[in-house]
């Protein structure tokens, strides 16, 4: 398929200097090539998009990113370097690239000022949040169903822009299940659990009965979410510590998030994800540099969807979220 858009599609720098963030996810011998590719937009990037099929790229900071400076200011001065960064790099061909927003939300109103600059002035098409932000010292984590966070979803919803909530391992001293098995850290578990447990905080917080016009994108179709959701509704009415909130967790699935393909290029996961939430809340994505963007490509241009569908996925789904 041609003209596919992705947006899970990472980037880093080195003024400021946070590429080295992504050094852990990689072995000695890959980490090289991709931080040459985390560094890259517009040249080696870009001559894979053109080989691939894919017209545009939404371009994200790395993980954890601003998420891990537990300094305030410090967070809010490399968010908005980072942002001019991107949107620098976007000008060179904005006919191929969009920029999610990197925030400081160790600073909620700092937070909400970024992301109306890079919305209204940057031309960014929404944010990207590396899910919980450490807040004044290493071993604070604050999720974003916090209600110090809520004025950050009334702007999001007053912009109309989603935000993509990305992965992030538990804090140390949270990986107590994890000991022995490091191998269950990182992309290959503890991301998604970490991920769906974040975004199940969210539908029980009220929050998208507050705000019901607020999206968040989850990649690698949906971080296990779409597969569960079923038995979490079935077990919630049952619990005697109860929830107040106005719907089963299903509809919000369904009304407030879209899930991507991004690293998970598995078909018979892909078709699960269409019966549970219909293809027009699904959307293409590669997970690049972290997985290979000609596996995601070969991947999705080989499967056998349907053309409504196929394009939907690739393409039309992201034109209609973010108004391209």
């Amino acid at each position: 398929m041609r003209n596919k858009i992705a947006l899970e599609e990472h980037f880093g720098a080195t003024d400021p200097d946070i590429v080295g963030q992504s050094e852990e996810h990689f072995t000695p011998e890959t980490w090289p090539e991709a931080r040459k590719q985390l560094l890259d937009i517009n040249d080696i990037r870009l001559r894979k998009m053109d080989a691939l099929g894919i017209e545009r790229n939404i371009l994200s900071l790395l993980a954890p990113g601003i998420q891990s400076m537990y300094g305030g200011k410090q967070a809010v001065d490399w968010a908005g370097r980072l942002n001019d960064h991107a949107a620098k790099e976007i000008a060179k061909h904005p006919d191929r690239f969009s920029g999610f927003a990197a925030l400081p939300m160790q600073d909620p109103d700092a937070a909400c000022a970024e992301l109306e600059r890079c919305v209204t002035d940057l031309g960014f098409v929404g944010a990207l949040v590396n899910g919980f932000s450490q807040v004044g010292d290493p071993s604070t984590a604050v999720y974003l169903d916090d209600r110090r966070y809520w004025p950050f979803w009334e702007t999001a919803q007053r912009l109309d822009v989603p935000v993509y909530l990305h992965p992030r391992d538990p804090l140390e001293d949270q990986q107590r299940i994890y000991e022995g098995h490091p191998w269950l850290l990182g992309s290959a578990w503890a991301f998604s659990v970490e991920t769906g447990t974040h975004a199940l905080r969210l539908m029980g917080s009220g929050l998208f009965d507050a705000y019901p016009g607020v999206q968040v994108i989850l990649g690698h179709l949906g971080e296990l979410l779409p597969y569960n959701i079923w038995r979490t509704d079935h077990r919630i009415p049952m619990s005697p510590r109860g929830i107040a909130v106005k719907q089963k967790f299903a509809y919000y699935l369904h009304h407030n998030f879209y899930v991507t393909t991004s690293g998970n290029f598995h078909t018979p996961s892909l078709a699960d994800a269409i019966v549970e939430m219909g293809a027009d809340r699904i959307l293409f994505s590669t997970d690049y540099p972290f997985e290979s963007m000609e596996e995601a490509a070969n991947w999705y241009d080989g499967i056998e969807l349907g053309d409504p569908n196929l394009q939907k996925i690739g393409r039309e789904n992201a034109v209609r979220l973010f108004k391209l």
